[in-house]
């Protein structure tokens, strides 16, 4: 475990166009998180999340309180 967490970029995405998600698998429970296109509903993963704590951050990096989740 790290002893200092390194504060996430803020990432820039328009919300307008896009949606943030996280697309969870049922088997394995591994989260990847990015964007949902609302004109075509195409997902465009931008990373894993490791953990909560991880998904908890790029919702900080956003500045989403919650985000749409996809299995």
């Amino acid at each position: 475990m790290p002893l200092f967490r390194k504060k996430p970029a803020a990432i820039a995405y328009d919300p307008e166009k896009q949606e943030p998600a996280v697309r969870k698998s049922i088997c394995t429970g591994e989260m990847t998180v990015g964007f949902i296109d609302r004109k075509t509903g195409k997902f465009q993963d931008l990373m894993r999340a490791e953990d909560q704590q991880a998904l908890e951050d790029f919702c900080r990096s956003i500045g989403a309180d919650s985000i749409k989740t996809i299995y």
